[in-house]
């Protein structure tokens, strides 16, 4: 809980300065990188995370990692996070200035999880649906592929989620034999 709210401060700070200096695309586009790199390596994760690792070290391999991609005021904003003890925060920081960015330009976040690869149609549908119960007309849909939901998929937007995995439907019956009516508790 304190993660998040660490991060949707931050990260509204950020926004703001981002506003103010009128490069908010390039500021999200460069945490929406930093947000990617970090979920895709979870030891740069762990080393954010450490408290072994010292700050200077930690900013050493954030400045050669990004950097040469991202805006002089992201690199600056990664810097002052760094010094002031917050790098912890950074995943959750990104994520968070995803979103707001997304609110901000009318658009809900939707992730589709399948066992497989979805076609135009289904996506379509999906999308539809998405806009049916969301307050915003725009959709940006990120599609995962976890084979071991087996089949169905799950859909997440804003505080929604939808279950229709196979997975769940096992957990389910899996909880409802493990309720043997037929043996007496004693």
């Amino acid at each position: 809980m304190q993660d998040s709210k660490a991060g949707i401060r931050y990260a509204k700070s950020l926004f703001n300065l981002a506003q103010d200096r009128n490069e908010v695309e390039a500021v999200s586009a460069d945490m929406a990188l930093i947000d990617k790199t970090i979920h895709e390596n979870p030891e740069l994760r762990s080393m954010l995370k450490s408290p072994i690792i010292k700050s200077d070290k930690k900013a050493s391999i954030m400045r050669a990692i990004f950097t040469a991609h991202i805006s002089t005021t992201t690199a600056a904003f990664l810097e002052l996070i760094i010094k002031k003890r917050r790098e912890m925060f950074m995943d959750s920081i990104a994520r968070q200035f995803v979103i707001l960015h997304l609110e901000n330009n009318g658009i809900e976040e939707a992730v589709l999880t399948t066992a497989f690869k979805v076609d135009d149609s289904f996506r379509q549908r999906i999308l539809d649906l998405v806009i049916k119960h969301s307050k915003n007309d725009k959709v940006v849909l990120e599609e995962r592929i976890d084979p071991s939901i087996i089949g169905g998929f799950v859909l997440r937007f804003g505080d929604n989620q939808i279950d229709t995995s196979v997975e769940r439907d096992i957990e389910l019956l899996r909880r409802e034999f493990e309720k043997n009516l037929y043996v007496k508790e004693y």
